[in-house]
């Protein structure tokens, strides 16, 4: 079973606490009825799958119910950050210390 650390109530829960909800930094075109319907699709439907790291949107439903950001490795299901939604996303120089430090 994954654990999971919810960045708010500030500790690791088993992952049937969470539900995910998809990519996470998706920017929400500026006027949404002026977009072309290929344009919407895209922006609707169109998601990365990388193999390797993927930010995601998680929801702690069962504990605080908000949501964040998660940093997750595609490959070995392993999470290697939470941090609150609304903030940054990590650079590359920190996700790539901490998968470092996650590979020992």
């Amino acid at each position: 079973m994954l654990l999971i650390k919810c960045p708010y109530c500030e500790e690791e829960r088993a992952e049937l606490e969470f539900r995910g909800a998809g990519e996470a930094h998706i920017v929400r075109p500026a006027n949404i009825a002026e977009i072309s319907d290929d344009e919407f699709a895209e922006f609707f439907f169109l998601r990365d799958n990388p193999k390797g790291l993927i930010f995601e949107r998680w929801r702690h439903m069962h504990g605080c119910g908000r949501f964040f950001n998660a940093v997750r490795d595609t490959v070995s299901d392993r999470f290697l950050l939470t941090y609150k939604a609304g903030e940054p996303k990590p650079d590359a120089s920190v996700l790539d210390a901490i998968s470092k430090g996650a590979s020992k």
